[in-house]
């Protein structure tokens, strides 16, 4: 069984950066969809960001309205593990954050998530 790892969070001010981690335990194939969700308190668990991989060796990445322009996601398949870069931060960026994977081929809703981290809580500071 696949386990993710997220780590990474802290507190951050407005306009700040911050590298979430998410390491995988177990075996974590190329051919993965690899993603990102935030929750906030009272809000429902969202998308952020996704990696997929089109070809050999080419991957699309996709993101939420709310982060384009600001995230970017990483992977880096012979360590198992996936990134997200969080740039030009904002309160409403206060979440905790959940690494995602799956063998599907989308990762856009919770309900296509295989496996789920544990969260790693990112606060900004305004």
């Amino acid at each position: 069984q696949v386990q993710l790892v997220e780590s990474g969070g802290g507190l951050v001010k407005a306009g700040g950066s911050l590298r979430l981690s998410c390491a995988a335990s177990g075996r974590i194939f190329s051919s993965y969809t690899m993603g990102w969700f935030r929750q906030a308190p009272g809000k429902e668990r969202e998308f952020v960001a996704l990696t997929r991989r089109i070809s050999t060796d080419i991957y699309y990445a996709d993101y939420a309205d709310s982060v384009k322009g600001r995230f970017t996601i990483s992977r880096d398949n012979a360590n198992n593990t996936v990134y997200l870069h969080l740039n030009s931060l904002k309160a409403e960026d206060t979440a905790v954050y959940y690494c995602a994977a799956t063998a599907a081929l989308d990762l856009r809703t919770p309900s296509g998530v295989n496996y789920w981290g544990q969260g790693t809580q990112v606060t900004v500071s305004s």
